[in-house]
């Protein structure tokens, strides 16, 4: 007859181990930077753009109206206040004006009568129109955006990558592939989704993902380790059956 081993560890009347001071201040300390480090990093992003369009919208308002100005002439100039936001006020208000003027015939002329002239010229050519298409891509209103998330075999078979559909392939690109239906999908890198591969993929082999753009985003973004339509986001939801 044997008897069991009774340790430090296994023995029934010693219970485990509690943890020490430090691993506790480190857990709260990881857990508090989780909760900390978005916040704080949004503010500061949301503070250096804020002083970055302060910077360039502020000298061209006239030194009388300028914050800085208007504070001391209300208070005194010993009085040192650094206001931020006042020129994103302004970017914001002349920026709606503009809209408004280009959107009325004289606005729309004025427009085209500036285009004709940067057409003139070889390399501000090239530069105006680049910024035109991204921005016209980007702000556009009425373009189709990526709408849903699928997966598709890339960079070879038996390997699979997670996409996003923006539009049918037209034009010359869907004449010259064999395949009657192509979806232009946009691949993006990881952790960085803004960089990726324009893939044109016949429809047959795009499978398309009941989770939202956003929800693929954030599975791209986090590397796979946050996975969307579960209600414990690190753990991966269960297939059907």
């Amino acid at each position: 007859m044997t008897s069991e081993p009774t340790g430090p560890e296994t023995g029934p009347h010693h219970p485990p181990r509690r943890r020490g001071v430090i691993a506790r201040l480190r857990a709260n300390f990881l857990t508090g930077l989780v909760v900390v480090a978005p916040v704080g990093l949004t503010l500061w992003l949301i503070w250096t753009v804020t002083g970055w369009i302060d910077g360039w919208v502020l000298p061209f308002v006239p030194a009388a109206y300028q914050p800085d100005r208007l504070i001391k002439d209300l208070f005194g100039d010993d009085t040192a206040i650094n206001v931020r936001g006042v020129g994103v006020v302004v970017f914001l208000i002349f920026t709606v004006f503009v809209g408004w003027i280009a959107k009325g015939l004289i606005g729309r002329s004025l427009i085209a009568w500036g285009e004709s002239i940067v057409d003139r010229m070889p390399v501000i050519r090239s530069i105006y129109n680049g910024v035109k298409q991204v921005a016209e891509t980007v702000f556009s209103q009425t373009e189709a955006k990526f709408d849903k998330a699928c997966l598709i075999q890339y960079p070879r078979p038996g390997v699979w990558g997670v996409g996003f559909v923006s539009t049918p392939a037209k034009g010359e690109i869907l004449a010259r592939l064999p395949a009657d239906e192509v979806l232009t999908v946009f691949l993006p890198t990881t952790p960085n989704p803004t960089s990726g591969f324009l893939l044109y993929v016949p429809r047959e082999d795009v499978i398309f993902l009941d989770m939202s753009v956003e929800d693929a985003a954030k599975l791209i973004i986090s590397a796979g380790l946050v996975y969307p339509n579960t209600p414990r986001p690190t753990e991966p939801s269960a297939l059907p059956k």
